[in-house]
């Protein structure tokens, strides 16, 4: 197929802005928590401590565990109907419905042709986006009928974090972030100087680089700073606007005036 049927922006150089975004305090909570996993439009909070996956709301909390997969290397609620799990270790992939209920168990290591997984995350319908370490490709995988639905071309990178939503992915290796449609097409691919994980929240993404925040804004270039109290960010969350930085003794949850 002619490369004139595909459009997409190949950026190989990073733009800091120099007008910072400021990030307004709005309220905080004590949490003892391991790992915080997401928090919905609802304020229901997902979080992983001892192991075990809780969801908490105003009115209960429900967990989920399988511990002998052992430990819980990656998560993700995006899609609150159809939170995935993965365990590393084992290599397979649990995916739970909206009361923690095990709907799809995925063991790769079963699988033809067999995936060596590093990363995994939620995609549209019944997939996955999943980082194949032996042939180094992102993979749009569908888990009901157990193949591939699209690859990207291999990725000499180092994977250091995985974000998406129903339509794209983002993939941040030790050089570069990468931008990839639903079919495996590369948008954008911008040059990583030095951040080490990202969040996402309606196409726009913060990154963290040591204890400092930068937000980049859908189809821009620029990593513009986030100005945030003198705390630790030991991991963050983006919500719409709304950006949330558990310290690990609080949860605390500020407005971005990104306009």
């Amino acid at each position: 197929m002619k490369n004139g049927f595909f459009t997409f922006l190949l950026l190989s150089f990073s733009i800091f802005s120099q007008e910072p975004i400021e990030a307004t305090f709005i309220d905080k909570t004590n949490l003892n928590i391991d790992t915080l996993v997401g928090v919905d439009n609802f304020n229901t909070l997902y979080y992983i401590k001892n192991n075990v996956l809780s969801k908490k709301d105003d009115s209960k909390t429900i967990t989920y565990n399988n511990f002998q997969l052992g430990q819980i290397s990656s998560f993700s609620a995006f899609n609150p109907l159809k939170i995935n799990l993965f365990y590393k270790n084992f290599n397979i992939a649990i995916i739970l419905d909206n009361r923690l209920a095990e709907i799809f168990k995925i063991d790769f290591n079963t699988l033809q042709p067999y995936r060596n997984v590093s990363h995994i995350s939620t995609g549209n319908d019944n997939t996955l986006w999943l980082f194949n370490q032996d042939t180094q490709q992102l993979e749009v995988f569908d888990f009901k009928n157990k193949i591939s639905l699209a690859k990207t071309l291999p990725i000499q990178n180092v994977v250091l974090d995985i974000k998406s939503n129903y339509n794209y992915c983002w993939l941040l290796t030790t050089q570069y972030l990468f931008t990839y449609n639903y079919f495996g097409t590369l948008i954008s691919k911008i040059k990583n100087d030095g951040f080490t994980s990202i969040a996402e929240s309606d196409e726009n993404i913060i990154l963290k680089k040591q204890n400092a925040l930068f937000y980049l804004k859908k189809n821009t270039t620029q990593f513009i700073p986030i100005i945030t109290p003198n705390l630790l960010i030991n991991q963050f969350l983006l919500a719409n606007e709304t950006l949330y930085i558990y310290n690990n003794e609080t949860l605390q949850k500020f407005q971005l005036k990104t306009n």
